[in-house]
């Protein structure tokens, strides 16, 4: 195996001291730029790099950030949001020549657990916390540990929110990304998403088109965009004269499996939806698949919206209508916060583009027959 090259070997190639190194190596004064340079041309030829636990034991920062993913691990394989989040995570992160340390553990009890460790073992000079919940620990932990940390998903206010609903037409608009307001927390920023003025956005297509029954195939309870979008579908039907027996939600896992048999459950129903909305790509074209075994024509019978478009919704046939939105800049975004608050900014919080509905071949009217 390859020996890791050492500060001896920087100092006996570069012909100095080793302390010379460490104060060229650490930025401090001591030694003049023309022997800065050398030992730092001599240490890249030689490929050596930092020891974060070293660095970390002293004080100074580990050169990484954490993301940790409570989720069920089967779900994650075949779900494009996290590869796209992560891709948009790692481009920032990469240029700034940072590591990102990432996990994936099955509860949020796990997850709490791993940041005690990275905290005690100064394995990370902070974390991207995904998936908020309705009832979460991990931002009271965090602070305690003062931690940094931004939450990425959290609610975008919503004018009229706690009754009157959302106009989707005269929703919140994004904000530019520059505009960080400062949070109270002294360790936590956010990155927000409009679910619900997305779900109003799907309900308007789908009604405006004559749908009056409808099921959102949601994902996992507990979480709060699960909750968001679940009480926007509410809203938005109740503005329209729809009521719960006409345009409800479903739980699932948000895998294949369970988003294939909450299609078949419902379109087993004495009165089917003429309409499934999909909390995610995988289980839409699972439900696709399920309505073509039945004999259901898409659009004909039923009409299909995807929650995240992907290249699984383009090239499904129908084509599926889906909310498109630049998932890998909701992950630059994040990256983007924690390193500027690393570096010293307050915390603030950063408003991610709204999703926008992309009508495919998925939907239609409902049929007469229907």
């Amino acid at each position: 195996m390859a020996r890791r090259p050492t500060i001896k070997d920087i100092a006996r190639q570069a012909g100095v001291s080793e302390s010379a190194v460490s104060f060229a190596l650490n930025g401090r004064p001591g030694v003049s730029q023309d022997t800065r340079a050398r030992i730092r041309r001599v240490a890249e030829e030689l490929g050596w790099q930092p020891n974060s636990a070293a660095r970390a034991l002293s004080g100074e920062r580990s050169g990484a950030v954490g993301l940790v993913l409570a989720r069920p691990a089967h779900t994650l394989g075949v779900e494009s949001f996290f590869l796209q989040l992560v891709s948009g995570i790692q481009e920032v992160l990469a240029a700034a020549r940072t590591a990102l340390l990432f996990q994936v553990v099955e509860d949020i009890d796990a997850e709490c657990a791993v940041y005690r460790r990275w905290w005690a073992e100064r394995r990370v000079d902070g974390v991207l916390v995904v998936d908020p919940r309705t009832s979460d620990p991990r931002p009271a932990l965090l602070e305690a540990l003062a931690l940094p940390a931004v939450t990425i998903g959290e609610a975008l206010p919503q004018e009229g929110e706690g009754g009157g609903g959302t106009d989707p037409a005269a929703a919140t608009p994004a904000v530019p990304s520059a505009a960080r307001p400062a949070v109270l927390s002294s360790v936590l920023s956010s990155v927000r998403a409009d679910d619900a003025g997305a779900m109003a956005q799907v309900l308007e297509h789908l009604y405006g088109l004559g749908h009056r029954r409808i099921v959102h195939v949601a994902g996992l309870p507990g979480l709060a965009h699960t909750v968001r979008r679940m009480e926007s579908l509410r809203t938005e039907a109740g503005r329209r004269g729809l009521g719960p027996d006409q345009v409800r939600s479903v739980l699932t896992d948000y895998s294949d499996a369970e988003g294939a048999a909450a299609t078949r459950r419902v379109l087993a129903e004495p009165e089917p939806p003429t309409a499934l909305v999909y909390d995610n790509d995988v289980m839409a074209v699972a439900g696709s698949a399920v309505a073509a075994e039945l004999g259901i024509p898409v659009p004909g019978r039923l009409s299909i919206v995807a929650w995240d478009d992907s290249a699984l919704c383009r090239v499904t046939h129908p084509r599926l209508t889906a909310l498109v939105r630049d998932t890998a800049g909701f992950g630059r975004l994040a990256a983007e916060e924690l390193l500027a608050v690393l570096a010293g900014d307050p915390p603030g919080v950063r408003i991610s583009e709204r999703p926008r509905l992309e009508p495919r071949e998925s939907t239609a009217p409902p049929s007469a027959h229907t």
